[in-house]
């Protein structure tokens, strides 16, 4: 009984540190992502990003919020 209790911990412990290796390792490769641009993730995309564009709906917004 004993020892099928201590193989059990030894297995749940080993499972439980690779699974927090590989979360710990994730988030340094994610960290090293964003280090230099503080904070900001820089993509890949070659998309031009749009945010506003005039349009009647956009002035009817502004008049009423101004």
């Amino acid at each position: 009984m004993q020892d099928q209790r201590r193989s059990f911990i030894k297995k749940t412990l080993g499972a439980s540190a690779v699974v927090a290796a590989v979360g710990v390792s994730a988030i340094a490769s994610d960290k090293g992502r964003t280090a230099g641009s503080n904070g900001v993730v820089i993509g890949k995309s070659k998309k031009k990003e749009i945010l506003y564009t005039k349009t009647a709906h956009w002035d009817a917004f502004y008049n009423a919020a101004y």
